[in-house]
Parts: C-alpha cells; structure tokens; sequence
C-alpha cells in the first residue's frame, strides 16, 4: 500500500504540471506534432519493462493483441489528446487541467448510457455536482473560450472511452497496465504519424488549407526540437507521460481503482495552484468556487467507486443468476458493451 500511496502521488503531480508545461513550450511545437512525440517518447521509455513482464507471462502478440492496441491508442493519442493539445492553445491551463478530470464521471455516466445499469443515488448526485461546478467555472453567461472549453470537455469524454475499454482488456485478457499504456502509446503514436503524413499529400494538405483546416495541413514532425525545446519535451515525454502514466496505473495495480481514481480527483486543485505560481494564471472567484463543487463531486463519485462494487458482490452472494456473476465487474462490462458497438 505504501508503494501505492507513492505512485499516487507522483503521478498526480505530473499530472497536473502537464498541462503547464505543454503551455510553456508556446509555440514551439505544433500542437499535433507534440502530441505524437511526447507519447512516441513515453511508450519506448516504457517498452523495456512492457517486454519483459510479456515475455514473463510468455504471451504473443497476435492480431487480436493489435486489433485492441490500435482501438485504444486510437481514442487516446489520436482523439482524446489531440482535443487536449488543441484546447491548450485556447484557453487556461487550469480549465483545461480542471476539465479534462471530470473523466471519470464520464465513465459513471457511460455506464448507464450504454449498459444501461440502474443509476445509483451516490452516482446521480456526484453527476448532478460535477455538472454544477463545470457550469460555475464555464460561466456560460460570460463566455469567452468556447472552443477551449469544448476541446477540454471533447478530450475528457474520449480519455474515459480509453479508460473503460483499456479495463475491459486488463479484465478480460489480463494485459497489465504497464503493456496496455506502452502499446497503446506506440501503436497511437503510429497511427497518428500516418495521419501527419496524410496531411502532406497535396491534394488533402490543399484542401484542409482552404476549408479552414490549416492547422491539420502539412503537420511537421520534428520542427521545434532543438538544445533548447529539448528539457521540456524530455519533461512531457519522459516524465509526464512515460512515468506519470507508469505511476497511475501502477497505483491501480497496488491499490485499487478507485483509490488510482484520486490522481484525478486532486488534480483540480493542484493543477490551479501551479498555475497561479508557474504562468502567473489568475484563480477568478468562480472558478474557485466551481474547483471545490467538483472536488465535492469527485469525493462522492469516488465513494460510489468504491461502494457499487461491494453492492454486486452482495447481490451475488445471494443470488446464483449467471447474468449477476458474470457482472461482476461495472468496468469490465461497461468496456464489453463499448468495444461492441464501437
């Protein structure tokens, strides 16, 4: 547990120092390029000990094992981050950062959309508060980034899709974290080179170029890195996403989801803080107070993460239903449906 504790709170500090330092480096990078080099980078530092925990549970790589990393790198290197490269240029880090934890209430709600389970109490109401304290920071009164703020909700939506199917794959495969956070980071990586490529062919390059889409044409693939950009892409690559992400699902591996889950529940807070004293970003009332409804909102979707469980696992003991015991697991379910319709 004390190893867990350790992961946890590593990873919620890298966590919440990415989106400060993606906004540090400016312009120095397309936003896409970015994306597809810090993940590149964070899946070789992981490749070594992806390998060898394979090669210990004397496992092959087939075409199923792809066909699931292609699926998962998919929804978060090439949708869910890009969204969230994209909503940095747009607004505050701290919005962005705040925003894009509200991923795993997504993955509460994805469970009654899809699995049509019954809407517990304790979910109804962590939906109910997080909703009010994204709509006190978005102020829709008053608003001036909605790109930003519709990327960083975008980005947080298509993050708990990866979550729920990389679970489905640990439950009903076993693949570890570590291999499932390594392969999906290459094989996202590779499809998103192939889209960078695309995007220089001329006919689509042209055609993106004249249909307001420019910042999808001709992307760079190593423009920007130099002595200089090189500390913060080592930073993002290797410390925030090939670490940071090592540490989250190493936590869940020592712990249990939802104790991991706190990553996100404390970055909403942290990630603010950091800002105000790195970029200087300014802490408005309502955003304050939207930081402590959702805090409030976590707390209690990560009560409910831990009690639904233990209600099935009731339900089970007293019933012999095969549907109950093969519902074991709300996640594990959830990514079973989502796979199939997707």
């Amino acid at each position: 547990m004390k190893k867990g504790y350790l992961y946890i709170i590593l990873a919620t500090f890298l966590f919440s120092t990415m989106e400060i330092a993606i906004k540090l480096s400016g312009s120095t990078f397309h936003p896409i390029e970015l994306n597809f080099l810090r993940f590149f980078i964070g899946g070789l530092i992981l490749l070594p000990l992806a390998v060898n925990r394979w090669r210990k549970e004397k496992r092959n790589f087939g075409w199923q094992e792809l066909g699931f990393f292609a699926l998962t790198g998919f929804f978060c290197i090439v949708i869910s981050m890009t969204f969230f490269q994209l909503a940095i240029g747009y607004t505050k880090a701290a919005t962005v950062a705040i925003l894009f934890s509200l991923n795993p209430v997504f993955v509460l709600l994805f469970a009654a959309i899809f699995l049509k389970e019954k809407m517990t109490k304790l979910v109804a109401l962590s939906l109910a508060i997080s909703l009010a304290g994204m709509l006190i920071i978005i102020n829709p009164f008053s608003l001036t980034d909605p790109v930003g703020i519709t990327l960083s909700i975008l980005a947080a939506i298509f993050f708990a899709i990866y979550s729920v199917i990389s679970r489905y794959g640990t439950k009903k495969w076993r693949y570890g974290g570590i291999e499932t956070t390594c392969f999906s980071f290459l094989i996202g990586g590779v499809e998103l080179l192939l889209l960078m490529l695309i995007s220089h062919i001329t006919p689509f390059a042209t055609f993106l170029a004249t249909h307001g889409l420019a910042l999808f044409s001709e992307i760079p693939f190593f423009s920007g890195v130099s002595l200089t950009s090189l500390p913060m892409l080592l930073y993002l690559g290797v410390g925030v996403t090939g670490i940071g992400f090592s540490c989250y699902f190493l936590a869940m591996e020592e712990t249990s989801l939802s104790l991991a889950s706190l990553v996100f529940f404390i970055k909403p807070a942290l990630a603010p803080i950091l800002a105000l004293f790195i970029l200087g970003e300014a802490i408005p009332l309502e955003t304050a107070i939207g930081i402590l409804v959702l805090l409030l909102g976590s707390l209690i979707t990560f009560i409910s993460n831990r009690e639904v469980p233990k209600i099935i696992a009731e339900k089970e003991k007293k019933s012999t239903s095969p549907f109950l015991k093969k519902s074991g697991f709300i996640l594990q379910e959830m990514g079973e449906r989502i796979v199939k319709i997707l």
